[in-house]
């Protein structure tokens, strides 16, 4: 079965000269994969034509003639830019012509416009962004990262219900195991909206595992971990900062003198083995959950690789229905309540 994505071609800090040739890499490797670059035609055929690359029936330009700026504000973007590649891209998902969309845009202005032009599915108030993070056992889906500042407790308890049926979706887990963030294990631990979303969760039918705190965020005891989009991006942020001081420590011990040179080829092997397994570029693509179709945000300084990543991550979902996953999941909730009411 064949899948078409629509990549805003020109969103993000490097715009055409990343996102050309990561869907022609791409294309190279899934044969079940169809790409429609939306952007500025003479900039894509251009930038095609540098890679030695050309229009098929598998690589299709779709003409935008505007570009939303990484800094612009998420409102003007929606009224004022309606032939932008990142709202073009997004109605060619709306009208059918593509299964998924890719952007490594500004953030605010792809969820506000993905919110407008897609809705969201029923049951969910708002879109979350959902990101895959490496940990000791293997990798834990978390969200919020940034999309929802403030949540009330009826929010984190639709986010551990959307993270639950995406890791069901794809990597056919049964019963992931769900944790809610907080500063403590016990329950008198947090704050009153994580008190009520814990009670919440406990009956939702999920397999809630209960609090987790910061330090088993890399831990691998959750498959999912829900908080709002302050303490999610704050989160990832810090762990962002963290990588990079451990990083240019490294760079700095080994480069002190010759006899730490010399240690540093030796242990070459080690290091670039631990640089594959947490390099950030293996884990791009932070999926807009709750929409009623797959957005997928890049990082806005990915690289040709990394931007590879979010496309593949907006294939599995649209391979394993994420959004249907989700919509069936919160119709489980929602009937599961209904029936609680009439009962009481």
């Amino acid at each position: 079965m064949r899948y078409t994505v629509a990549l805003d071609a020109m969103g993000g800090d490097h715009g055409v000269t990343i996102t050309v040739p990561a869907a022609l890499s791409i294309l190279k490797k899934n044969a079940e994969l169809r790409l429609i670059l939306v952007g500025r035609d003479d900039l894509l055929r251009a930038e095609l034509a540098r890679h030695h690359g050309s229009e098929s029936d598998r690589l299709v330009i779709k003409h935008a003639a505007e570009v939303v700026g990484m800094d612009e504000p998420p409102a003007q973007a929606l009224k004022k830019k309606k032939d932008s590649s990142m709202r073009v891209a997004i109605d060619l998902v709306k009208e059918g012509v593509a299964d998924a969309c890719v952007s490594a845009g500004n953030t605010g202005a792809l969820m506000a416009t993905a919110r407008f032009v897609l809705r969201m599915l029923p049951g969910i108030s708002r879109p979350a962004i959902l990101k895959v993070l490496p940990t000791i056992r293997g990798h834990v889906s978390m969200l919020d990262l940034g999309a929802n500042i403030d949540c009330p407790p009826e929010q984190l308890l639709q986010f551990g219900v959307m993270g639950s049926a995406r890791v069901s979706a794809i990597e056919g887990k049964d019963q992931p195991k769900v944790g809610l963030l907080n500063i403590g294990e016990e329950d008198i631990k947090g704050n009153e909206v994580v008190k009520q979303a814990h009670e919440l969760l406990k009956q939702a039918p999920l397999n809630y595992a209960g609090f987790v705190e910061g330090d088993e965020i890399y831990t691998g005891d959750a498959d999912v971990i829900v908080c709002d989009g302050f303490v999610g991006n704050v989160a990832l942020k810090t762990t962002e900062g963290l990588a990079k001081m451990i990083s240019h420590y490294m760079r700095e011990e080994f480069g002190r003198n010759i006899l730490t040179k010399l240690a540093a080829i030796v242990a070459l092997p080690v290091l670039n083995a631990f640089r594959r397994r947490v390099d950030p570029r293996r884990y791009n693509g932070a999926s807009l959950v709750g929409l009623t179709a797959t957005v997928v945000k890049s990082h806005g300084g990915a690289d040709a690789l990394a931007f590879e990543y979010a496309i593949d991550e907006a294939v599995k979902e649209t391979m394993n229905q994420v959004p249907d996953r989700i919509r069936i999941k919160m119709a489980e909730l929602e009937g599961r309540s209904q029936t609680e009411k009439e009962s009481s």
